[in-house]
């Protein structure tokens, strides 16, 4: 039998909680303030969510806006076989035409430009290099066609993971640094948004892992960070196919734990800086490496051609140089209809086998879907048909052309250049006086007491040696200022890209003839045009040439003082006192 104490505390117990339960309708403020903010953020983060169809509508997946005027980010593997123009809808209830702009079939990222306004909603990018495990996260898109009017699906979950790697699994798609959450990403969501509690854009949603029958999520999705995006938005919006990095060298871990470099590329950046076999690798990009997944994770966010900072050990000296990243691809494995592009094959139901690195399959219309009818178009609008051009090496040379048109307008307000004979007078780096002769035969230095002769239908030749061809950078400078389009045998806009590695964002324009390429830089701040770089051959340091101060000469703007560099070292600053032209024999 209970006793007299314990029946007084079960009263009292029971009396007070009957005393709160009068109150049990009184919400806290702060409950009903979050609960109305993640309302409004829902509203927010679905607006510029893409749902994206070919043009008969038998194919899906999801994107999201971050222009205003349409364009939009997706999965590769989502408009690969949707051909160069493609159906999207809004939760607007409105579908729009959209042509595709560029690929990236390694990062399995593409994007693609919504046509007919310019006022589209558009999603906030944020940092997801700040993004931490457990963080509240929104998968946002349009899973299994669901929505008959667009608007998306929203699943809420946590992030489960960062700075994860997905290996290629017999594709060159590789997802590296990616995050991983647990809010269900299905059939229809890749290419969509992941957003975080604040409403900001951290990542596309692009991989899953499904149960090994009746393709059901279980809690393991794979999001592409933003921040590997922003590094590659220039260059996709350049229309290109574009390629990732590779060091040129491959690393082992050590029983010590310490990452060392395997086997290295002679012909390499990291070779010519100094990086040998057995060294050990302590950074890069400024992020420690401690074993070998951590260092391709880093290395994969970024665009072949990038410069990044590297600090390696050997014999317990450190040494720190900046390395330009090679391709990590030839052309021909990037090329869009070659099998290996193709996504991994769709499980069957029935497969016992779970892979937990597979695409979510794309769904496709049902019959009775109410917007089916919107679909039933010409594969090729005919009002956008000039918006795409089929190139070799391009998703759509259409854009290639607009964004090079655009930096060409900022060189020809230099001045019209005649395409006779130039001479250009001044003082070297070392305090001699100086006389260049540029014509379409010869390039010809005199400096001081010695003269050096470049004919130009003839290999180029590092002249003066040790500057790594600045009789070739010359003249390819002459070559740019007369006629690019005409003078180069391919001329292409490439991105945008850090200056010097760490330095001040560039877009950067690439001309080559024969075997000599030049890069030219542009900053992307004012289109000003601020140096190039001039690689006589594949793999050779180039000449690098940095324009310090202009004038006006015979009412054009032309460089006053140039800065030599090569190899990493500073060859001193060139003063240019006069050109003068004769007109070319016709």
């Amino acid at each position: 039998m209970a006793s007299p104490s314990n029946i007084l505390r079960w009263l009292f117990c029971a009396t007070v909680s009957l005393g709160f339960s009068a109150d049990a309708h009184a919400v806290d403020p702060l409950v009903i303030e979050a609960e109305q903010t993640r309302i409004e953020t829902i509203q927010r983060i679905s607006a510029p969510t893409v749902a994206i169809f070919d043009d008969e509508g038998t194919n899906g997946g999801s994107g999201v806006l971050i222009r205003p005027d349409g364009l939009a980010v997706t999965n590769f593997h989502v408009v690969s076989d949707l051909g160069p123009f493609m159906k999207c809808g809004l939760n607007d209830g409105n579908v729009y035409e959209a042509v595709i702009v560029g690929i990236d079939p390694t990062g399995d990222v593409a994007l693609v430009q919504l046509l007919g306004r310019d006022d589209f909603p558009v999603a906030e990018l944020g940092d997801s290099d700040t993004t931490r495990i457990g963080d509240w996260v929104y998968v946002v898109g349009n899973p299994f066609l669901l929505a008959t009017d667009f608007t998306p699906t929203v699943t809420y979950g946590i992030v489960s993971g960062v700075h994860r790697y997905q290996y290629p699994s017999g594709t060159i798609l590789e997802y590296t640094d990616c995050l991983q959450v647990d809010a269900s990403i299905n059939p229809g969501n890749s290419g969509g948004p992941l957003f975080n509690e604040q409403g900001q854009l951290i990542g596309i949603n692009g991989r899953a892992s499904f149960e090994k029958r009746g393709r059901v999520n279980i809690g393991a999705g794979y999001a592409i960070s933003i921040n590997q995006i922003k590094n590659f938005l220039d260059h996709l919006q350049s229309g290109r196919i574009v390629d990732h990095a590779t060091l040129g060298a491959t690393v082992r871990s050590q029983s010590d734990g310490a990452v060392v470099v395997d086997q290295i590329l002679p012909q390499s950046e990291a070779y010519r800086r100094g990086l040998r076999q057995g060294d050990e690798i302590v950074s890069f990009a400024g992020r420690p490496i401690r074993s070998v997944n951590q260092f391709k994770n880093i290395l994969g966010i970024y665009p072949d051609g990038w410069k990044r900072p590297l600090v390696y050990r050997r014999d317990g000296e450190k040494h720190e140089v900046m390395v330009r990243l090679r391709p990590l691809h030839s052309r021909s494995e990037l090329m869009p209809k070659r099998a290996q592009l193709a996504p991994p094959p769709r499980q069957k139901p029935d497969d016992p086998e779970e892979d937990d690195s597979e695409h979510p399959p794309t769904p496709e219309i049902p019959s009775g879907h109410p917007m089916a009818h919107l679909f039933k178009q010409p594969r090729i609008p005919e009002e956008y048909a000039d918006l795409y051009e089929a190139r070799d090496g391009y998703a759509n040379y259409r854009f290639n052309l607009v964004a090079r048109d655009r930096i060409v307008d900022e060189i020809s307000r230099l001045g019209e250049f005649p395409d006779g004979a130039w001479k250009i007078t001044g003082t070297s780096a070392s305090g001699e006086s100086f006389e260049l002769n540029l014509n379409d035969e010869v390039a010809a230095l005199t400096l001081g007491a010695e003269s050096f002769l470049q004919n130009v239908d003839e290999p180029f030749r590092d002249e003066p040696p040790g500057t790594g061809g600045l009789l070739a950078a010359m003249h390819h400078l002459r070559q740019m200022l007369i006629a690019p389009e005409d003078r180069f045998t391919e001329f292409y806009y490439l991105g945008s890209e850090p200056l010097e590695g760490d330095g001040e964002t560039v877009e950067v324009l690439i001309a080559t003839r024969g075997s000599m390429t030049s890069r030219w830089y542009f900053r992307q701040s004012d289109g000003a045009f601020i140096g190039y770089d001039t690689e006589i051959e594949p793999d050779a340091d180039p000449c690098e040439l940095r324009i310090m101060n202009w004038k006006t000469i015979e009412g054009r703007t032309f460089p006053a003082e140039i800065a030599v560099r090569h190899a990493g070292e500073d060859l001193g600053k060139w003063s240019i006192d006069g050109l003068t032209f004769r007109e070319a024999n016709r």
